[in-house]
């Protein structure tokens, strides 16, 4: 099956978007509380002092109950004119959040830092030099910041750590259609790439982390392909023993993380051949994102011969599928976690039931293949609705949001 993609460029379909805030506090999430020592002083004897308090941790605001947000790219991030005018569109509208890019398809960190594991990685075409300010001035506006990391998809890591990329048969670095290079999903000393930027990125001020890009290639020469560290594993396997790495360096500190995965990770239940499988996220996130935008859907879907013409019926056939499958207690996919359940054929597990509200979906604001009208943008939002959800996200590409306007204006 043909899965139509995120890729880099954003203006156009081969731009379009997603195919889900994470780090240490300013140096721990609780407060830290000495214990009273008695001291029993002697002359010319040296007291150690006890040691001063950590400077308090930057502030976040509290995860809204129905998430409401739109995409905000590096560059608009760093666009004072063109950031606030979206930053006004929230305020004036029932949306809540912003998702801005933390690293983005090329691999570029948004905001400056002195991280020097993180340094060499700064964007040197966009982003925002006064992130972390513009951070805490959406914080006393009450707006929700998440940030945005792409993962996998990362040509500037790629460059700087070849050895670490996919790599091509005969040798050197796969790419793929647009140009652009993938880490190996098994490569672990990445994974310590993506935890330290993760933290310094919750230092910064960002209220949620989104993961995005944890999956493997979906477009290129496939057959060309060589993953070197995930030899011997099933790419489901690959992906999740990266999920469980990942939240165990960065859950603790108390961060909220999310992920976005492929649209039809809610109506399959294999792995769409690029590791992505509901079940096996579900325990590592507080959020599952999928994609699910009409325009990505073939033909047939739903017994749809156009799946733009009924925007309603895609959303809603997907989201309906994804909260049954998040509520339910039984599951035909294995994961780390998964219980067999005795004399079943085909095999089903025992899973956790998690509410439906982990589901929070990536709906469709951007014109492709056709002028998404405001009647398909609310058609959306209200399939999503019907689903049982009340939280998304919007994606447009530009930026621009011209349908999404229409929908949220006061009437």
């Amino acid at each position: 099956m043909f899965l139509p993609m995120k890729t880099p460029w954003r203006n156009s379909f081969a731009i379009v978007g997603a195919g889900l805030v994470v780090a240490l506090g300013a140096a721990s999430a609780a407060e830290f509380v000495a214990p009273n020592i008695s001291y029993t002083r002697v002359v010319s004897q040296a007291v150690d002092e006890p040691p001063p308090p950590e400077p308090p941790a930057v502030a976040h605001v509290k995860t809204p109950d129905d998430v409401r947000g739109i995409y905000m790219s590096q560059c608009v991030a760093g666009t004072v004119s063109f950031r606030d005018n979206l930053i006004k569109l929230i305020e004036e509208t029932e949306l809540n959040s912003v998702v801005i890019d933390i690293k983005d398809f090329s691999g570029g960190i948004g905001f400056p830092t002195e991280n020097p594991a993180l340094k060499p990685f700064v964007s040197k075409d966009c982003g925002a030099s006064d992130m972390k300010d513009f951070v805490a001035s959406l914080h006393k506006k009450d707006i929700y910041v998440i940030g945005r990391i792409t993962v996998f998809q990362d040509p500037l890591y790629a460059k700087a750590h070849p050895e670490l990329a996919v790599q091509k048969t005969g040798g050197g670095v796969w790419h793929n259609y647009g140009g652009l290079a993938f880490i190996d999903v098994g490569a672990k000393p990445f994974w310590d790439h993506i935890v330290e930027l993760s933290k310094e990125s919750y230092k910064l001020g960002f209220d949620e982390l989104n993961y995005d890009y944890i999956r493997y290639p979906s477009d290129g020469p496939m057959k060309t392909a060589v993953y070197t560290f995930s030899a011997g594993k099933s790419k489901e396997e690959a992906l999740e023993e990266f999920y469980k790495y990942l939240h165990s360096k960065v859950k603790p500190i108390g961060v909220v993380m999310s992920v976005d995965l492929f649209g039809y990770v809610t109506v399959h239940t294999d792995d769409l051949g690029i590791g992505q499988v509901l079940e096996r996220a579900l325990p590592y996130f507080d959020y599952i994102d999928p994609m699910v935008y009409p325009s990505h859907y073939n033909a047939g879907f739903v017994g749809l011969k156009d799946v733009n013409s009924d925007p309603y019926k895609v959303v809603y056939a997907s989201m309906a599928q994804a909260v049954a499958r998040v509520i339910a207690t039984t599951t035909p996919n294995y994961s780390f976690d998964a219980i067999p359940i005795a004399s079943t054929s085909p095999q089903l597990y025992e899973k956790k039931s998690y509410p439906a509200s982990v589901m929070r979906p990536w709906l469709q604001a951007f014109d492709y293949p056709v002028a998404y009208t405001p009647a398909m943008v609310a058609a959306q939002i209200k399939g999503n609705e019907d689903a049982g959800l009340d939280t998304y996200l919007m994606w447009d590409a530009a930026n621009k949001y011209r349908s999404l306007r229409e929908v949220l204006a006061p009437q």
